[in-house]
């Protein structure tokens, strides 16, 4: 895990060895054990080191391989072993223990489509001396961030949007990325950012820049297809033994570290049975969970992440955060994260990230990818209803009645918002009137309307939120804070074998009887207290409710004194008087992130 940085100059000139310094010097914090640049005429490679496999100097970058490619590569190949023994019954030989060196000789053996052979997280950038070209990839469902700037001196790119900023200079906004995340909350939906000119390779994506004539062209490698053939005709039994194969080979993967490796421990079903596994195939006796440890009671997990440690016999270091920590923190926080963020939950996160440095945990296993693939956040419900059948519908009326926050009113408001276009532009404009009209004039309406789309079939549904509307960011968010305190983070929800066998699964290992996530609480049924496993009550790391209203005073004149929200609004916001608190935060964090990126329109 690591930082990378690339500069390709127009103008056929040299890059100079300051300026690629410069870029990854700006994400020293992704790679705090080394460091190092390469330039080739116009091309310069840079790369900040986070040791996690083959702590020597042989692991460092850029890696140079038979004179012909050179890399910056930041993730991991977890299938590096397997990829490695398959390379060498064809001739190659290896000089390093490095996942690095493998993707080389993969790229040497089967070109472009070695990407189809990774299974891991990755962005890379790739020298192809012999083709005189720089092939780029991010992994399938976008990990990993690449960043860059493509104007008529430059090709800049980075793991960060810092390094493309060093470009531009004066940072100006996305309007209609910004106007989307007032309006819906929709953030890394498409390749925009919020930043105008700054753009991210889409996961599942490659490009290839050609040096000769400088263009650049972006391809897809990588689809997630529905295969209703998968569990046909098996019994319960043999779907979750497959299930947990399939899972399990997922944890074994992302044990592989020569540093230590810890795990996030919320108390909720995705982090128990992290955990649960993780324990059991561990090597090392003092394996170790962190909590996101919320003052307020009504949102405090760690009576359950307690359960969970002490049943396994692991420790679960505590970050405690207060009222005060989150005021002081969150500059920080905003700065790490770049753009605008959609809770003050993200705070608590960064805190776990930094209690695994603190504790030495390297490496730290986390759950993201289990709600997406698995339908675990409950407005997912009213997806069934287009069943249009009446056993079905009786189905749902009972994942309701089963349900302690979802009532059938809401979920069928949500289903006709879901499925009125008409309605879903009338409810919209109605809450946001105060916005100018020539703002809501040019507001990009298919967006919001493809999203509903996908309520229609529950599979459009996971992919949509896997690629567009809900995971991106949320992977972001995990970049950015764990990246911060020079954290890798895995992720066995995202191994693609166990997304393309979860996305697949029929309904009732999802959602049964108002239980979701079904199929894991059977996998941990007897091997966790039932208090984990039947829980309802999902929580996160959610942070305190009084957050805002602590500081309501700073929060309202930080607002106030926006220009970008006052530019966007017919007249003055008084966060004050708003009742939809997800609004209120966004304008806080968007205030926030002008401030300290000193962005202009």
């Amino acid at each position: 895990m690591c930082g990378i940085a690339g500069i390709i100059n127009k103008e056929n000139t040299i890059v100079f060895e300051n300026d690629i310094q410069e870029l990854c010097n700006l994400v020293l914090h992704r790679g705090p054990d080394g460091n190092g640049t390469y330039i080739y005429n116009q091309t310069a490679l840079g790369h900040t080191r986070l040791s996690i496999l083959d702590l020597s100097e042989q692991g460092s970058q850029p890696f140079h391989y038979h004179d012909k490619y050179s890399l910056t590569f930041n993730g991991e190949i977890y299938n590096y072993i397997e990829l490695r023994d398959f390379l060498k019954t064809k001739g190659y030989t290896f000089n390093t223990s490095t996942d690095t060196e493998v993707i080389l000789a993969a790229y040497d053996f089967w070109g472009i489509n070695c990407l189809n052979h990774f299974n891991g997280m990755w962005s890379f950038a790739l020298i192809d001396k012999l083709k005189q070209e720089v092939f780029v990839a991010r992994d399938r469902f976008g990990i990993k961030p690449f960043y860059y700037v493509n104007d008529t001196k430059k090709f800049v790119f980075g793991s960060e949007i810092k390094q493309c900023l060093w470009h531009l200079k004066q940072p100006k906004v996305n309007s209609e990325i910004l106007l989307q995340y007032i309006v819906t909350g929709y953030e890394n939906y498409n390749e925009k950012t919020f930043f105008e000119d700054i753009n991210e390779l889409p996961g599942s994506h490659y490009g290839i820049y050609n040096l000769k004539d400088h263009t650049f062209v972006i391809n897809k490698y990588y689809e997630l297809l529905k295969n209703e053939s998968l569990f046909k005709n098996k019994s319960e039994a043999e779907v979750i033994l497959n299930f947990d194969e399939v899972f399990l080979n997922s944890i074994n993967l992302r044990m592989r570290s020569d540093v230590k490796v810890g795990t996030c421990l919320s108390g909720g079903i995705d982090s128990s049975i992290i955990a649960l596994y993780s324990s059991s195939v561990s090597k090392d006796d003092k394996y170790e969970g962190v909590h996101g440890d919320s003052y307020d009671k009504s949102n405090n997990e760690w009576y359950y992440a307690k359960m969970v440690a002490d049943s396994l016999h692991i420790k679960c270091n505590k970050a405690t955060v207060t009222s005060e920590n989150y005021l002081e923190s969150l500059d920080d926080v905003t700065k790490t994260q770049e753009e605008p963020f959609s809770s003050p939950s993200i705070i608590l996160q960064y805190h776990v990230m930094k209690k695994a440095r603190e504790t030495g945990n390297i490496v730290m296993l986390d759950g993201q990818g289990g709600d997406e693939t698995l339908l675990g956040y409950e407005r997912y419900y009213p997806a069934l209803l287009s069943k249009k059948n009446i056993p079905d519908f009786i189905k749902m009326l009972n994942y309701i009645s089963n349900n302690s926050k979802l009532t059938l009113a809401s979920c069928l408001q949500y289903y006709l918002y879901f499925k009125n276009a008409y309605l879903r532009k009338q409810v919209i404009k109605s809450r946001f009137s105060a916005i100018k009209s020539d703002f809501m004039n040019n507001f990009d309406w298919e967006i919001i309307n493809n999203h509903s789309k996908g309520y229609e079939d529950i599979f459009d549904l996971q992919h949509n939120e896997i690629f567009s509307y809900q995971l991106p960011h949320l992977l972001r968010y995990e970049d950015r804070n764990s990246m911060r305190w020079g954290i890798e983070t895995r992720l066995p929800f995202l191994d693609y074998k166990v997304v393309e066998m979860a996305i697949n699964l029929p309904i009732e290992y999802k959602l049964n009887d108002g239980w979701t996530k079904y199929i894991l609480r059977k996998l941990m049924q007897n091997k966790l207290p039932d208090e984990i496993v039947w829980r309802k009550n999902k929580i996160g790391f959610e942070a305190p409710k009084d957050i805002v209203t602590t500081n309501i005073e700073y929060f309202s004149t930080l607002v106030s004194n926006s220009s970008l929200i006052n530019s966007i609004f017919s007249e003055p916001i008084n966060i004050k008087l708003l009742n939809n608190k997800q609004l209120v935060w966004r304008l806080i964090s968007i205030a926030n992130w002008e401030r300290l990126y000193k962005v202009t329109y």
